[in-house]
């Protein structure tokens, strides 16, 4: 790994000092659009940099958008609107479940994905039906990957292998959506066991989904950070867990290895709890379970370190 320099997170404006990120959502997304979603895609500048202004009213500092390639992640557009509105984003390379992607779109990267994301980290991003534009976008400051239900399949196993080398070759914090919360144990030890990633650059998404607290537990025992993510999605009615699961994880000492983030991922979602609900009504509700110090590090300190990393100069 060729690495140098004090560590730094890279947003779409630039690396900064972690200690700037501030109050942090640390898994969001103001653009998203799937063919699994026709119909529902975030594809809206001027929606997205609303929600982006209203996070920001509401206390926020920093948004970490999980949009891989492929999936309309818009990282010109994040530019600029995190500039205007004065909220620091980080933007994502690497590839989600193959279901989400035209055949097309696919055939571009699934070749070359390790070059493809180590470029998206270190030169610039480029939209996915553009490859032969100039890579005039904002650096990715992560690499999102995902796994399959209960299970590693063979695209996930393509894709974190090439998320692994990129981070070995960047130091790129590598982000996982975890299909509806289950084979977190399989990613670790696929990911940190096999493929050599230290677990302090591993994010586990959506471990809210599968509220089992021993599985939670074995999991943070591994080092890695758990995010939890989505609350108050009407289609995921595990919300009611939620506390019980992140007070267990912080009294087995697990507090400093715990994220939050809002995981909009569809335009009704926009209209339903998401980034601000984090700071209105999630994280007040946590202080009062938990206490302020506790609730601070899941929104300050513990993002501050899972996203940053000594990037190549």
């Amino acid at each position: 790994m060729f690495v140098t320099g004090e560590p730094e997170v890279r947003t779409v404006l630039g690396d900064i000092d972690p200690a700037e990120l501030g109050v942090t959502n640390s898994h969001d997304h103001l653009f998203f659009a799937s063919k699994l979603l026709p119909g529902q895609e975030l594809d809206d500048p001027i929606a997205a940099a609303h929600a982006l202004l209203e996070f920001k009213m509401r206390g926020g500092a920093a948004l970490v958008q999980w949009t891989p390639y492929g999936l309309t992640r818009r990282t010109r557009d994040l530019a600029w609107m995190s500039e205007e509105v004065g909220v620091h984003v980080v933007a994502a390379t690497g590839l989600h479940r193959v279901e989400h992607y035209a055949p097309v779109i696919l055939g571009r990267v699934i070749d070359g994905l390790v070059k493809e994301f180590v470029a998206d980290l270190t030169e610039g991003t480029q939209p996915a039906d553009l490859p032969d534009e100039p890579r005039t976008g904002p650096r990715a400051g992560l690499v999102k990957v995902a796994g399959a239900f209960h299970t590693i399949d063979s695209h996930a196993r393509l894709t974190m292998t090439a998320a692994a080398v990129a981070h070995q070759e960047t130091g790129a914090p590598i982000a996982v959506h975890l299909e509806l919360g289950t084979a977190g144990l399989e990613t670790v030890e696929l990911l940190c066991g096999k493929l050599d990633v230290p677990p302090d650059k591993v994010i586990l998404g959506h471990l809210n989904r599968n509220p089992d607290p021993r599985l939670q537990r074995k999991i943070a025992e591994t080092g890695v950070f758990l995010g939890f993510d989505g609350p108050s999605r009407a289609n995921h009615a595990t919300d009611w867990r939620l506390f019980d699961g992140l007070e267990a994880l912080v009294a087995a000492g697990h507090g400093g290895q715990l994220l939050l983030g809002g995981d909009t991922t569809t335009a009704a979602a926009r209209d339903q709890p998401g980034a601000s609900y984090l700071l209105t009504t999630l994280a007040p509700r946590l202080t009062e379970h938990l206490g302020g110090d506790v609730v601070t590090a899941m929104l300050v300190a513990n993002p501050a370190r899972a996203f940053a990393t000594s990037w190549p100069k």
